[in-house]
């Protein structure tokens, strides 16, 4: 049977009273949300903090609201949380299309929104999604708050811009008019990690897209975005851009060939999975 190392345990009753904890614990703790990435890791041995802090308890980073022109999104904010929001889904349909197929029931009926981004797999659904929807993360830590772009949250895999004695609190998304997205993802079975996916986010104005957004999960795109197939995609309309759109996203990833398949088959994903999410998200944003 596979048991945790022994750990100290400390529950927060507040964002300052978590902080003030790892301060006092320093960087051998770890933040316990979820847990469903932390305590499988704990088992294996793979992770051993010295102290645990719990923050489930911190019902003020369970909201998710449109305030500000935004939609925001508490860390503490469940999966199924995020699935069963009407504004989600109205003004961002693409967190809807990733948030189903995320894991099981279970799960989402616990994991949360934050501590997926944290765990920083680079096949987590999330990233990619919020990637292309060009999300701000909001990061508290003793010096106060700061804000980091979604493409600059994470600096490789499993590790992030969050600092010991810092929480990741909220993700906040600017709501544009014009818009639409969508998400699409290939697994080896339901709820599994991907095998490739893609989100697309475009805005437009007529049949002109005036900006877009692509991101790319499991397929080593650098901080889960396409860039140089959004710069492409600015200003173009039609289909034939679509092609060419997914064509360039497929050819600054670098995928690696394992389990789940080898590296030209999902960079044959990359691409085909980029267009099929463009369509989408073109069809949801009006356009013809």
């Amino acid at each position: 049977m596979q048991v945790p190392a022994q750990v100290e345990y400390e529950r927060a009753a507040s964002v300052e009273h978590a902080l003030a904890l790892l301060a006092r614990y320093g960087p051998e703790a770890r933040v316990l949300a979820g847990g469903h990435s932390l305590i499988p890791m704990m088992k294996l041995r793979l992770a051993q903090p010295e102290t645990l802090v719990d923050i489930n308890g911190l019902t003020e980073l369970c909201f998710l609201r449109v305030a500000g022109g935004e939609l925001q999104i508490g860390a503490l904010a469940r999966h199924a949380q995020l699935l069963a929001s009407a504004p989600a889904g109205e003004h961002f349909a693409i967190l809807h299309d990733a948030e189903q197929v995320i894991a099981d029931p279970v799960v989402r009926n616990w994991g949360t929104i934050g501590g997926s981004l944290c765990q920083a797999d680079p096949s987590e659904d999330l990233s990619a999604a919020f990637a292309a929807l060009k999300a701000t993360m909001v990061i508290r830590g003793p010096d106060g708050a700061r804000t980091v772009p979604a493409r600059e949250f994470h600096t490789a895999p499993y590790e992030t811009v969050v600092a010991p004695g810092e929480l990741l609190t909220e993700i906040r998304i600017p709501i544009r008019p014009g818009g639409g997205s969508a998400y699409e993802k290939v697994g080896r079975r339901v709820g599994d990690w991907p095998v490739g996916a893609a989100g697309a986010a475009l805005w437009l104005d007529g049949d002109t897209i005036t900006d877009a957004g692509i991101g790319l999960t499991a397929v080593g795109a650098r901080h889960f975005a396409a860039a140089e197939a959004e710069e492409f995609l600015r200003g173009a309309a039609g289909e034939e851009n679509f092609a060419r759109a997914g064509q360039i996203a497929a050819e600054h990833c670098r995928p690696v060939t394992d389990q789940r398949g080898p590296a030209a088959y999902k960079r044959h994903l990359a691409a085909e999975l980029t267009i099929r999410a463009l369509r989408r998200a073109r069809d949801r944003a009006g356009g013809a």
